[in-house]
């Protein structure tokens, strides 16, 4: 019987984008038409611009501030690894007296970020953090959304033991020293194999770089030997997955081992269907987006939102793309 693994509470809306709204990296949003009534303005700040992953968490942005009246500014730097534009563009959007602000902070500890969200409290201006967690003291920002990534790295785990039979080597790519989202799936995922005595982790080592499927395809390559000898292998987000991929395909070693990724694009959704990668842990970064905007919203309205929310993960696999939770997952990869 074809099935799905699920977590949390999926969203299946369209993505719709409404016309009066920014997209891109765009600085200003649009005037309101005179006559008409000023609608208050989000500065939304993903970790990046350039994965597809960001442009679905825009889309559901985009929906959710349509929804509740909105203007979103949508800005970010165009890698994931510059924790300085990060927290420039958070002063930026202080500066312009924005209504509200949804972040995915690059580095949980990062002084400077925490410092940042500090200011725009202290200057009136809420904050939702969404993704990746945040070391900020209780009260500096009002909710996080994001996926329970210890526990989509749990699952990750499992699917790769259950792919492997409970025994053999593995491979971890992680993706950089700092990124609160992807070490909570690595850590979860290497729990959930050090329940089985009879796999072994062979080789666990950061992409590093600036954080570019080029950088996760060098090391992955920097490691051949390593993956010659591997049974299976886990990859903790996109550029890591898609990277890791291009360097099994450069040495000649798709299918050779399993191989369970994170995040659902189109080269990772291809390569699932051609079974060159065997399973994907699948977040859904619209309803990310979506749930993200749409808290501050409440708030600005003065309603109580929940300090935590999950905004959902799956497994896919060759077997079950055709089930309407795999395909709601799958809305992302279009």
């Amino acid at each position: 019987m074809k099935r799905i693994k699920k977590m949390g509470m999926l969203l299946g809306a369209t993505l719709v984008v409404g016309s009066v709204f920014i997209t891109g990296c765009s600085e200003q949003a649009p005037k309101a038409s005179e006559g008409k009534k000023a609608l208050k303005r989000i500065a939304v700040i993903p970790k990046g611009t350039t994965h597809p992953f960001w442009r679905s968490v825009e889309a559901g942005a985009l929906k959710a501030g349509e929804e509740n009246g909105l203007e979103i500014i949508w800005k970010g730097g165009l890698v994931e690894s510059d924790r300085a534009q990060q927290i420039q563009i958070i002063k930026q959007f202080i500066t312009q007296k924005v209504d509200g602000i949804v972040l995915a902070p690059l580095d949980a500890k990062a002084p400077g970020i925490i410092r940042a969200v500090q200011d725009a409290k202290a200057a009136g201006i809420p904050v939702v953090i969404m993704d990746s967690a945040l070391d900020a003291k209780p009260g500096d920002f009002i909710t996080f959304a994001a996926t329970s990534n210890k526990e989509a790295g749990v699952l990750g785990g499992k699917e790769l033991a259950r792919l492997m039979g409970g025994k053999g080597k593995v491979v971890i790519l992680r993706y950089m020293e700092g990124s609160s989202s992807t070490e909570n799936r690595e850590a979860g995922c290497i729990e959930a194999l050090k329940a089985f005595k009879d796999i072994e982790i062979i080789a666990d080592p950061f992409a590093a770089g600036s954080g570019t499927i080029a950088d996760a395809k060098n090391r992955a390559i920097s490691m051949v030997a390593k993956l010659k000898e591997a049974d299976g292998i886990f990859a903790s987000n996109d550029p890591t997955t898609v990277g890791m991929l291009g360097a099994l395909e450069s040495k000649g070693l798709t299918g050779t081992v399993k191989f369970v990724g994170f995040d659902a694009s189109r080269p990772t959704v291809q390569a699932l269907k051609s079974k060159k990668i065997q399973a994907l842990v699948a977040q859904n970064p619209f309803n990310m987006g979506y749930q993200a905007v749409s808290a501050l919203g409440k708030h600005l309205k003065g309603e109580k939102v929940p300090v935590r929310i999950d905004t959902g993960a799956g497994v896919l696999t060759p077997d079950n793309l055709d089930t309407e939770e795999s395909k709601r997952l799958l809305k992302q990869a279009e």
